[in-house]
């Protein structure tokens, strides 16, 4: 990586995340923003990348992923599955650092991930907020506490465009649950409930699910004993916690030559 400012490079810059991650780059005085890069054919292709906020940056959106990625001693990645897996691959092709936020990736694609770490440093993780990684850290107290005589509910709210469903970081906060329970979720997970459904398995960890409107991210972690409810919340404001922990993350890669991180690592929570 470069010496003095850090460069980064912003995936998917013309979507709600990518405006957000430019504003927030802008005001770091350790970065640079380096380049911005979209889709070919997407509308902003050619303009300025602070456009869309109001500012004049001098970074023109482009649709040569391969040149932005170049430009860059990072790239962060807030855009969909398949863009995420051609991103890394081009990352990893340049040797360059990556932070993905990207949701709803396969066993597969998470796999990849791992693979590309070998050779690259990576953060990867479902959310980048502080605040959510100490829920996390808290869940996985709380699991150990109550582990007895609980029934264990994640509830999840986002706005009506998100494409993946529960999102990542409630099937996250199920998965630091259920291993802190000695339990797979895979197989004690339930994501609907429908009609004469019987009474509830008391190994099973319930998820539900809300969409619509802005709302920017809502979880809850419920246990329900007998006399007796625990919940642990976290609700999003807007979308500028994500974009900083993202760029705390990419400082973190700074100086490593490869391996797979996470917000746990960057934050030392581990």
């Amino acid at each position: 990586m470069s010496e003095g400012k850090m460069k980064i490079a912003i995936a998917g810059g013309s979507g709600r995340m990518g405006r957000m991650l430019i504003e927030t780059c802008l005001g770091e005085p350790d970065m640079e923003l380096a380049a911005v890069f979209d889709r070919p054919g997407g509308a902003f292709i050619g303009r300025d990348a602070g456009e869309m906020i109001g500012q004049q940056t001098g970074v023109l959106i482009t649709d040569d992923m391969p040149a932005a990625i170049a430009a860059c001693d990072c790239v962060i990645d807030f855009t969909l599955p398949a863009g995420t897996m051609s991103h890394l691959a081009e990352a990893e092709r340049q040797g360059k650092a990556i932070v993905i936020g990207t949701t709803g990736l396969s066993a597969e694609e998470k796999a990849r991930v791992a693979q590309a770490a070998e050779n690259i440093p990576v953060v990867f993780a479902p959310n980048m907020a502080v605040g959510v990684n100490a829920v996390f850290k808290l869940l996985e107290v709380a699991a150990q506490i109550l582990n007895e005589g609980y029934d264990i509910e994640v509830i999840e709210a986002h706005h009506r465009f998100k494409v993946d469903s529960p999102s990542g970081t409630a099937l996250r906060m199920g998965e630091i649950v259920a291993r802190e329970l000695g339990r797979d979720l895979d197989e004690c997970a339930i994501y609907g409930r429908e009609g004469v459904t019987g009474v509830r398995d008391d190994q099973t960890i319930g998820f539900s699910t809300i969409r619509g409107g802005d709302v920017i991210g809502d979880h809850t972690v419920l246990f329900a004993g007998m006399g007796e409810r625990i919940e642990i919340t976290h609700k999003s404001g807007g979308r500028v916690s994500y974009a900083r922990g993202a760029l705390r993350g990419a400082r973190y890669l700074k100086g490593r030559q490869n391996g797979l991180f996470d917000m746990q690592d960057v934050l030392g929570l581990r």
